[in-house]
């Protein structure tokens, strides 16, 4: 979940993208550890995809021998806030002829000035090989992402809908620009209040082609991994006709996992179809298949999140 607010200045896809890749980009600040920049512009709680995709960044700067990561688990400690640079600290537990482990904590000063955890990751490394293949997931059969229209326009006419029952920052958080393109398949918890199966399909990519030197595996990797944390919770509250968009839940993630299947580009649409298969104690539980257009599964999800009713006012 996030509460990032862009200032409002003119953007372009070129632009937005650079901005993502920006974010992207951990600085080395001695031996293994490196220094996460923060969202310009951000207001509030860091999104959780943006942590998970640093620190990722930071475990694979650390891997040089061609391994590439395979999986990685991930637990929310503290909410982060934004504006102020996130510490990863690595620790190379494990370095093997085909496969290597990552240990990452990321800590962020709080308003105190103490530094504080407020993720740990781990990520696993191997060294490319051909193995035993099948795959029981097919994909779901969905419209494509070319008739589809995208996520930005329902949500500015949901913006005008709902212009007298929603505050200034849910506006503005509402109709922020984004790198990342979404073309959904079902109404969101988001869109709707009716009730309905915890299942949703929503086709993604990065706004613009990435070309250059920063066209690489592991920053493909990277924001797949970004955008991995987008509309997953969200699919736990759909048999509730809830939203946190409108101000009708508090939640926030607790744990993440990826597992890579296959090398995959970010700026080709990607089909995130996600179910929650269960919630309860207030929590929300929800897994997530990513195929390629080509039908390919290249990665899997799972998250648990806190999810509660929002006492009325």
């Amino acid at each position: 979940m996030s509460d990032c607010l862009k200032p409002e200045t003119p953007e372009t896809p070129e632009s937005l993208l650079a901005d993502l890749i920006r974010l992207l980009t951990v600085e080395k600040r001695a031996a293994d550890v490196y220094a996460g920049p923060p969202q310009l512009g951000g207001v509030g709680r860091v999104f959780g995809g943006q942590v998970l995709a640093q620190a990722l960044q930071a475990a694979q700067a650390t891997v040089a021998d061609g391994k590439k990561a395979h999986s990685l688990h991930a637990y929310f400690l503290r909410g982060g806030r934004e504006g102020t640079p996130i510490e990863y600290r690595i620790e190379r537990d494990f370095d093997g002829r085909s496969f290597a482990n990552r240990r990452v904590v990321a800590a962020q000063e709080n308003e105190e000035g103490i530094a504080v955890p407020i993720l740990n990751l781990t990520a696993s490394f191997q060294q490319p090989e051909v193995g035993l293949e099948h795959c029981d997931a097919a994909m779901p059969d969905v419209p494509g992402p070319d008739a589809l229209r995208p996520d930005m326009e329902q949500r500015r006419e949901l913006a005008e809908k709902w212009a007298d029952r929603i505050s200034e920052p849910q506006r503005a958080m509402m109709l922020r620009p984004r790198p990342i393109e979404m073309r959904t398949c079902d109404a969101l918890h988001w869109m709707s209040r009716a009730p309905r199966p915890p299942y949703a399909h929503t086709w993604f990519r990065v706004i613009a082609p990435i070309t250059g030197a920063a066209d690489t595996p592991e920053l493909h990797r990277a924001i797949i991994t970004y955008a991995s944390d987008y509309t997953l919770l969200g699919t736990s509250a759909l048999p509730h006709g809830l939203s946190w968009m409108r101000g009708e839940l508090v939640g926030a993630s607790l744990d993440h996992a990826i597992w890579f299947h296959r090398e995959a580009r970010a700026d080709e649409w990607l089909l995130y179809a996600t179910d929650s298969p269960w919630s309860g104690g207030g929590r929300g539980f929800n897994r997530g298949r990513i195929f390629n257009q080509a039908g390919e599964l290249i990665a899997s999800v799972a998250q648990e999140g806190m999810m509660r009713r929002r006492a009325p006012r």
